[in-house]
């Protein structure tokens, strides 16, 4: 499956709109379970650090839902929203402009060369790296980019089945992932190469969450490959979402033993 094939489908659907725009925000919000374990990360670091100015590097921030996320929870937070494809960034500013958010800055940076030395609180990079081949250029930017005391949060696919890979299909679901996914041995090591002092890492999608990775992604996009299908899926969404919503809900309160995603939080 090509998701960047995906990705321009849905870009013609939302365009510029304010509305389709939030609207598809709210409905990811639900769907990807990510999004459930990235904010719950997010809103501690609000709590903790609500009466200052922060910087944030949203690095590799395709649609802008993060960065928007950010924004709205605080109107301090600097946000520096950085993509290699220059169409996602040029209508995540357009957006952001038309929506009256002035704390985003977008940007068209490739993070294999890209760094602001010691500018950033946070540097937060969801489902990007695993698509990167040359990730500890990556590591040591996101390092060098962050001020002393800052931290660095990774969502990505683990080598727990990341990626839709199983024994029956051993190529990755996406193909444009350049790996399958990080074991908590090799992204550990590779992050403390880069400089990193302390890593946590926690397994994502675990059993109910991956089986709703496959209700509410997988078989939905498999679908969309046909025309005819389109219909179907927006009845199918209906039927199975209540559910997907539920195992998401179990898997953000289950402490995973294992699971197909990374959560990684970074020190330096």
């Amino acid at each position: 499956m090509h998701y960047e094939k995906v990705k321009k489908k849905i870009e013609k659907i939302y365009g510029s709109s304010i509305f389709l725009r939030k609207l598809f925000y709210r409905l990811l919000n639900i769907l990807l379970l990510r999004t459930w374990h990235v904010y719950r990360e997010l809103n501690k670091l609000k709590d903790n650090i609500t009466k200052k100015p922060v910087e944030v590097l949203d690095a590799g921030s395709g649609f802008g839902i993060y960065s928007y996320f950010l924004a709205k929870k605080n109107p301090l937070w600097n946000i520096t929203s950085v993509d290699i494809n220059k169409d996602e960034i040029e209508q995540c500013q357009i957006f952001f402009n038309k929506a009256g958010i002035n704390n985003v800055s977008c940007k068209v940076k490739d993070i294999t060369v890209f760094y602001e030395k010691n500018k950033f609180d946070l540097v937060l990079s969801v489902d990007v790296i695993e698509h990167i081949e040359n990730d500890e250029d990556v590591f040591k930017n996101f390092y060098a980019s962050l001020k002393k005391n800052g931290f660095l949060i990774i969502s990505t696919p683990s080598n727990k089945g990341g990626s839709g890979i199983t024994e029956k299909n051993k190529s990755s679901f996406i193909e444009e992932h350049v790996r399958e996914g990080y074991s908590i041995d090799e992204i550990t090591r590779k992050l403390k190469n880069a400089g990193f002092d302390k890593v946590d890492i926690k397994y994502t999608y675990g059993k109910f969450g991956n089986l709703s990775w496959y209700l509410s992604i997988k078989y939905p996009l498999l679908m969309s490959k046909f025309k005819a299908m389109v219909p179907v899926i927006f009845l199918y969404y209906i039927l199975v979402m209540p559910f997907c919503i539920l195992l998401n809900f179990i898997d953000l309160k289950t402490k995973n033993k294992t699971g197909t995603g990374l959560l990684v939080k970074a020190y330096k």
